[in-house]
């Protein structure tokens, strides 16, 4: 394993990436996963950060960490741009780190799961300037927070608006869905009682009535913040760990990889 480290408009990043084998013809490039950890827009969650990353990197992909601004450097939508700028750092570098450049997937977890989304959502949004290399081309959204409204997680809504109102209403994401927005693996816990999973039902009404192709997967029992469910996260939940395998099946097929 490599490790590379570069900033996304001030916002560190790690990358691990798999080592080029000269003998080996396979998976010369490799398709790129982010990871967004969760944490109320007031921290980034650690055991929502290596756990995941470094399990999708031991299933193929070449895996990122972003630290986006949390507190109160996390209005402005700078946690947006920071991972606008990451996927774009990602595809002008992609002949260096083996990255296959139109493989490019976003992982978020909670507030994570909400800036994942927003990136998929409002990418293209005419007022942000984002522009098309920004777009990932798919998204794994994990107990997401998606709506600023009822249901959504007050603390997360007045950290990354900042208190604004405008950008609060911009940012309650079920009403800005387009049929622009990537191929999307949702999965939720029905006993979430910190972000309930009315978040992730919401997004996939909103993405079922604009043609949006998704997944969703609801657990009848979990919580919040499980993130790979095992016991280095202190989050054992050994019925819910599927939900990785059903992720990288589903991701597998949309970007034909065969590890």
């Amino acid at each position: 394993m490599n490790i590379v480290r570069f900033n996304a408009n001030d916002a560190p990043v790690i990358g691990y990436l798999h080592e080029d084998h000269d003998r080996l013809v396979a998976h010369k490039t490799r398709p790129a996963l982010i990871v967004c950890a969760g944490g109320g827009y007031n921290h980034v969650s650690k055991r929502e950060s290596d756990p995941a990353a470094l399990r999708f990197l031991a299933l193929g992909y070449q895996t990122f960490l972003l630290e986006y601004s949390v507190e109160e450097k996390a209005g402005a939508l700078r946690p947006l741009k920071e991972l606008a700028a990451t996927v774009r750092i990602l595809r002008e570098r992609a002949e260096e780190w083996r990255i296959e450049p139109e493989h490019i997937a976003v992982m978020g977890f909670s507030a994570g799961g909400h800036l994942a989304a927003s990136l998929g959502i409002l990418w293209d949004h005419p007022a942000l300037g984002l522009g098309a290399e920004s777009r990932p081309d798919a998204l794994i959204l994990g107990y997401p927070v998606i709506t600023t409204g009822p249901f959504g997680h007050a603390e997360s809504a007045r950290n990354v608006s900042g208190g604004d109102a405008d950008l609060m209403a911009l940012l309650s994401l079920e009403k800005q869905v387009t049929k622009s927005m990537p191929p999307t693996f949702l999965w939720h816990c029905l006993g979430d009682e910190t972000v309930p999973a009315e978040n992730a039902l919401m997004l996939a009404a909103a993405m079922r009535q604009a043609g949006v192709p998704f997944e969703l997967h609801l657990f009848e029992e979990g919580a919040h913040g499980i993130s790979v469910g095992t016991q280095e996260t202190e989050t054992l939940w050994p019925d819910l760990q599927i939900w990785v395998h059903l992720s990288q099946t589903w991701l597998n097929k949309r970007f034909q990889f065969i590890p």
